[in-house]
């Protein structure tokens, strides 16, 4: 057929129900669509698809629960807690791959959802369960039955920091979408994002917050990433980052501190090690920053990545306020990317970051030349720098 006449219901996704979830999803889960949620063990991928299933399930969808790790004691519990009780919602306690194929097909469900595909294993495939050829099999066998039937299908894999090879990486190309689920264990912040979606953009980013009765959305994330920053502290500058459709403001800070050693240490969280050398490497060069016998530290607080080269401008004036012992003001936000010859250049959605910053309180932003005059918002001042020693000499 041509590819014009080819039909398409753009009202056929079913919402999870999860703002944060759908939001990433572009709307919801599409029929017939094989969706692999990864994360390191503990995040709480486990809690999340079970609210979403809950959700839907309250909402009139059919809803089954493959659990093959845990028990339908331990699901129940956690079912409880969370409030996903309610509904058309079933669980299956089985690991066997064909029984719950045949289950599925018997039941006729909306959406199924299989925790883990690790623990999955088929009796007539060679290997143990979590084997590469058991994982491999096992996802092609489910995806099968996600476009045979329509049912959507929801698979959890877990991932280690070296990304094993049982881990989702190995199913990427097999499945419509891929959302990482991340976050340090020891803070409540949980960042969602799609690395693989066919059905949308991969550039939209959920927020979560773990609690004891589960994951909450983040209402406003640049209160919640601010809250503990303490102003007149040198090294500390804030960046409004786009992630997606969401501008969201974080604090970057820095730390310097003079080494012996030949070869001194650069530590990035949060941000990625090949824009800190740039940065580093641009400061030296285009600003006579001299940082080459010092450790440098750099981090984004509250525990999100700031892959944002918008961001940039703010990771230099943090370098250079912790080398120099003196704070970049208060009220002071700065928005640019930072080019090989020291330019601070145009960020994308730049009027939504200086807006989102106004919002905030900070009346001073920091944007590259190019901007144009007059487009800040009311109480907001736009200083424009053309480089980096530009920027230096503003805020010191």
């Amino acid at each position: 057929m041509r590819l014009a006449d080819v039909e398409r219901d753009r009202d056929a996704v079913l919402p999870t129900g999860v703002a944060e979830l759908d939001r990433v999803l572009g709307g919801g889960l599409a029929p017939g669509s094989v969706t692999l949620l990864g994360g390191e063990p503990g995040m709480g991928k486990s809690t999340l698809v079970l609210q979403a299933l809950g959700a839907m399930a309250a909402a009139g969808a059919r809803c089954l629960l493959v659990s093959a790790e845990e028990s339908p004691v331990q699901v129940h519990g956690r079912a409880e807690r969370v409030g996903s009780l309610g509904g058309d919602l079933y669980l299956l306690s089985e690991t066997s791959l064909p029984s719950i194929v045949a289950h599925a097909e018997e039941l006729g469900p909306n959406v199924v959802a299989v925790d883990s595909v690790q623990t999955v294993v088929d009796p007539d495939q060679p290997g143990a369960a979590g084997s590469v050829a058991q994982v491999r099999d096992g996802a092609q066998r489910l995806v099968r039955l996600a476009k045979e039937s329509g049912i959507a299908v929801l698979l959890v894999g877990h991932v280690t920091k070296e990304g094993g090879l049982a881990g989702p990486r190995l199913l990427e190309h097999v499945v419509d979408t891929v959302l990482a689920f991340e976050g340090d264990r020891h803070q409540s912040l949980r960042t969602l994002h799609a690395l693989k979606h066919r059905f949308g953009s991969t550039q939209e980013l959920g927020l979560f917050e773990m609690s004891d009765d589960g994951l909450h959305t983040v209402a406003d994330p640049s209160v919640l990433f601010l809250a503990d920053r303490r102003p007149g502290t040198p090294g500390s500058v804030v960046a409004p980052i786009v992630e997606g459709a969401r501008p969201l403001l974080v604090e970057v800070q820095a730390l310097v501190a003079r080494t012996g050693a030949p070869a001194p240490r650069r530590s990035a969280q949060g941000v990625e090690s090949r824009r800190l050398a740039t940065v580093l490497a641009v400061l030296e060069r285009r600003a006579g920053v001299d940082l080459g016998a010092f450790d440098v530290f750099a981090s984004v607080a509250g525990g999100i990545r700031a892959a944002d080269p918008g961001a940039d401008l703010a990771l230099a004036l943090a370098l250079a306020s912790a080398r120099s012992g003196v704070p970049v003001p208060a009220s002071v936000a700065a928005v640019g990317e930072i080019g090989l010859g020291g330019e601070v250049r145009q960020a994308r959605q730049a009027a939504r970051r200086v807006a989102e910053a106004a919002r905030l309180g900070f009346r001073h932003v920091l944007v590259p030349a190019s901007t144009p005059p007059g487009s800040a918002p009311a109480g907001v001042e736009l200083v424009p720098v053309a480089d980096v020693g530009q920027a230096l000499g503003v805020v010191s």
